[in-house]
């Protein structure tokens, strides 16, 4: 019987690709783990067990149990339902949202698909042309002027910017045609001016509101996770590795009283101002949880969603940008999960993957 190279070659690199996904994100969860098992204390032994079993008997492998260490630690407590973020990006989001996970990196495509005014699109630049939200070519003497035309600065976004990073800013005075052909493809968008809520914590950065929506299997969309993330005393903008997140009650916008730094440890007031978390509630938040869920009808071949918002001085919510890929779940998931128990994507697995991930 003849050998099939291809076949054995891409194999070998689908083995190598996932092994590589796994050990990453059991580095990132036992990183986290540390950090909180530090501060709380180790976790259970009982619970480490539970988390064990339930990750090789639902999940059908070992290697899912990092992150449900680390919600386990967070929460207290071991909790049916939960799905760890490795499954979700390695499971999920192949399964339930295939090549349409690429659609929301092409920022440009904002108008074209929504076409909703709480985008703060103002024109876009691809592929050596620059584009108005109408998709009309424009030329080369009229983009200062049609940037600046109702404000003095503006944001950049490169297309695939995630993380707080390929975010760059421009006022009339820096701003050149060729800056932006070295950086590549992306969308240019009004500078948001904050809630007065919000500077009290950070005035600098503007505080974005991370909504997770889902689209049902009869197309009904709900939202399952919300946190608030704020920056920190210097950010212009609101970056990982610098942030503090705030989970959001789903019914009342109200802020937990608790929040969380970069390394997942509990504080009550934001780390620079010392503003208290408690007490204080999301402006608009009906108007934000309809915007999400309207918008997500529009998509629903990405079944899941990631959206981030900022609510303006004016109380108008702002879409900042919309992830349709591998949106984050577990700080949902750990905070206020299991925010998806009743979609039973637990049912998705395939085989175990031949794979060893030593924790």
């Amino acid at each position: 019987m003849p050998i099939n190279l291809e076949s054995l070659v891409q194999s070998a690199v689908s083995s190598f690709l996932s092994y590589h996904y796994h050990h990453y994100h059991a580095r990132e969860a036992r990183k986290v783990l540390k950090s909180i098992e530090k501060a709380k204390g180790p976790l259970p032994r009982q619970i480490v067990k539970y988390c064990d079993n339930y990750s090789r008997d639902v999940f059908g492998h070992h290697h899912f149990a990092g992150w449900l260490y680390v919600y386990s630690a967070v929460a207290g407590r071991f909790m049916e339902g939960w799905i760890p973020d490795n499954y979700y990006g390695s499971i999920v989001v192949p399964k339930f949202k295939g090549d349409y996970e690429n659609v929301s990196s092409l920022r440009s495509l904002n108008s074209t698909i929504f076409s909703d005014h709480s985008f703060p699109d103002i024109l876009s630049y691809a592929n050596g042309v620059f584009f108005d939200t109408e998709c009309r070519v424009l030329p080369l003497n009229s983009i200062k002027g049609q940037l600046f035309a109702d404000q003095d600065r503006v944001v950049y976004k490169l297309n695939n910017s995630a993380r707080g990073k390929g975010i760059f800013f421009f006022d009339r005075e820096s701003f050149n045609l060729g800056a932006i052909y070295k950086l590549g493809n992306g969308l240019f968008q009004s500078f948001i001016n904050q809630h007065e809520i919000f500077r009290e914590f950070a005035k600098e950065s503007v505080a974005t509101l991370r909504m997770t929506t889902v689209s049902e299997d009869d197309g009904t969309t709900s939202l399952r996770a919300c946190y608030l993330r704020l920056g920190g005393r210097t950010d212009t903008h609101v970056r990982s590795e610098s942030h503090t997140r705030i989970p959001i009650n789903l019914k009342s916008g109200a802020f937990h009283n608790v929040g969380f730094t970069t390394d997942w440890l509990e504080i009550d007031r934001h780390p620079t101002s010392k503003v208290k978390f408690e007490g204080k509630f999301i402006p608009a938040f009906d108007a934000c949880v309809k915007l999400v869920t309207v918008l997500h009808r529009k998509v629903p071949y990405a079944r899941c969603i990631g959206w981030d918002l900022a609510i303006d001085d004016k109380g108008e919510v702002r879409i900042m940008e919309w992830n349709a890929g591998h949106n984050d779940i577990k700080f949902g998931e750990a905070t206020q999960g299991p925010c998806f128990s009743d979609l039973h994507w637990e049912q998705l697995k395939g085989g175990p993957p031949e794979i060893q991930i030593v924790w």
